[in-house]
């Protein structure tokens, strides 16, 4: 059975201080970047105790080593700054090429720079390299035209290391990009700079409005509620009127009554008056 392949470990390179540099003598810098001269390490130690910091070994393979009396937690921070700005100018090391035609469609021929534009922007070095066909080769001014067009419409991001030229079947030119203090901004950068502000203020916009719209509904139902209350009123007002008139032609009704009947009882007594007068005279 074969044993499982690991990958060595890859230690970084410490860097001694104080008591764990090995040298005997070692040339120290001051905290203050003053040379000291070459001194002992023991009179170096002392003289990074006598100031409050350490003792660092900057450059182990000099003759004698170096070493800088700093404040260590600095230095690292110092180190680790300097190697990210490394990393960063590490990009103009890299070379991006933009192939072009003599007969170029103009469409083509702007996507082409855009890119170019944003690789530029990203300090990266652009090589145009542009190839003649067929009976192309019989006007190699056309493609001179091309490319130097091509370097103009770059000319606010790069700058040609040198003029361009006809190598074989093709011509080549290559552009670096300028500082970032002389480069113009990329405008491509700039749009969606721009989208995205557009985006964020528009949510608010419609807040607002659903804000007023909600403002508007509530304010017309409150306005709703209150004609319903006064519609509720007049009807309460009428209806109160109504049994007023009601409750008056009952008292009519039995006022008349009230009157034909005494006036039948009037008329009944009348006939029997009528009826003894007559047994009598009988």
């Amino acid at each position: 059975m074969k044993r499982p392949r690991f990958r060595p470990r890859q230690f970084e390179p410490q860097v001694r201080i104080n008591n764990r540099i090995r040298a005997r003598d070692v040339r120290v810098i001051g905290a203050e970047s003053r040379q000291l001269g070459v001194m002992t390490i023991q009179e170096a130690l002392q003289a990074a105790r006598e100031a409050g910091l350490d003792l660092v070994e900057i450059s182990p393979k000099a003759n004698p080593p170096v070493c800088r009396i700093v404040d260590f937690g600095k230095f690292k921070y110092e180190q680790a700054k300097q190697n990210k700005d490394t990393k960063k100018s590490s990009h103009a090391n890299k070379v991006k090429e933009i192939q072009l035609r003599p007969a170029i469609d103009p469409h083509d021929f702007q996507t082409k720079a855009s890119h170019a534009i944003d690789f530029l922007c990203a300090d990266m070095k652009v090589k145009v390299n542009l190839r003649f066909r067929g009976r192309e080769n019989a006007h190699k001014e056309i493609g001179f035209e091309t490319v130097n067009r091509f370097a103009k419409a770059l000319a606010k991001f790069g700058s040609p290391d040198f003029q361009a030229k006809l190598i074989g079947r093709g011509i080549n030119l290559m552009i670096s990009p300028l500082p970032r203090d002389k480069r113009a901004p990329n405008p491509r950068k700039v749009e969606r700079d721009l989208a995205n502000q557009i985006e964020e203020d528009e949510p608010e916009e419609e807040d607002t409005d659903i804000d007023d719209q909600t403002d508007d509904q509530g304010n017309q139902d409150d306005s709703a509620d209150q004609d319903y209350t006064d519609d509720d009123t007049i009807d309460e007002s009428e209806n109160d009127d109504s049994d007023d008139s009601d409750d008056s032609d009952d008292s009519d009704d039995s006022d008349d009554s009230d009157d034909s009947d005494d006036s039948d009882d009037s008329d009944d007594s009348d006939d029997s008056d009528d009826d003894d007068d007559d047994s009598k005279n009988r």
